[in-house]
């Protein structure tokens, strides 16, 4: 697991820790980092299984244990607190993170995730599944960029997209850890996570996210005792990468209120 630490030239910034979503690779967050630099410490990560040389994750792998595999690495490099950004399944480890170990955390952004899986979601997920099951990895990557963003942003971007897809192929994990991964995502339930997180909680959804109905980030949010919530008519599924601006002025603007 590749772990990276951006320091601020500010000695005593806290830090702020990102957690991507299914994919799990760091390099989600490029459009951040430098930005959150400013203010924070940065660490960005790799979660387990997700690289071709990858160990085979255990058969019951689940959210909790990525979030303590997070634990893990914070006391690895001696981070007693930190403030949390995550993407759908990053931010479940973020929950999680703060219900196992609430000291770890003092505030949480977590990206287009949901209270309970939506059938529309599910349905999403069954179709990449049968995908990579029947017409392989190339099919599976791509066919992403269509649950992840907007038309007009890939009809902009298909250069860039096209590279992206060629090296994610080239560097696809073991397609028994991608299984076991979104099973575990299907199978988790974040809203029994969210009535014990007492952390302050931002919820951003995005009005035209095709993966996940903006709907069940706003009901999410309603679960978490101490949450606002952050609509945004554009940015799909991943708005951190196709909204960078008002992505990143968002969240610096509630992690330094």
């Amino acid at each position: 697991m590749a772990v990276s630490l951006y320091r601020s030239t500010k000695s005593q910034a806290k830090t702020v820790v990102l957690s991507s979503g299914l994919g799990g690779h760091a390099q989600y967050w490029q459009s951040q980092i430098p930005v959150l630099q400013q203010h924070f410490h940065v660490l960005t990560y790799d979660q387990e299984g997700v690289f071709p040389e990858s160990d085979i994750l255990p058969d019951n792998y689940s959210l909790p244990a990525m979030a303590v595999e997070l634990q893990q690495i914070l006391e690895a490099e001696k981070i007693d607190q930190c403030h949390f950004i995550g993407h759908a399944l990053g931010g479940f480890i973020g929950l999680e993170l703060a219900r196992l170990a609430p000291q770890l955390v003092e505030k949480l952004v977590v990206v287009n995730a949901w209270d309970q899986l939506d059938a529309h979601t599910n349905r999403c997920f069954a179709t990449r599944l049968t995908l990579l099951r029947q017409a392989g990895v190339a099919a599976y990557v791509q066919a992403q960029a269509l649950f992840l963003y907007p038309p007009a942003w890939i009809s902009t971007h298909d250069q860039q997209l096209v590279q992206q897809e060629q090296h994610t192929i080239a560097h696809f994990a073991p397609l028994e850890n991608v299984e076991k991964r979104l099973a575990a995502l299907r199978q988790y339930q974040p809203k029994h996570t969210a009535r014990e997180v007492n952390q302050p909680v931002l919820v951003i959804a995005n009005q035209d996210d095709f993966l996940v109905p903006w709907q069940r980030g706003l009901a999410l949010s309603r679960l978490i005792s101490h949450a606002d919530f952050e609509l945004y008519p554009t940015g799909g599924h991943a708005s951190s990468v196709t909204q960078t601006d008002w992505f990143n002025h968002c969240v610096l603007q509630y992690l330094c209120s």
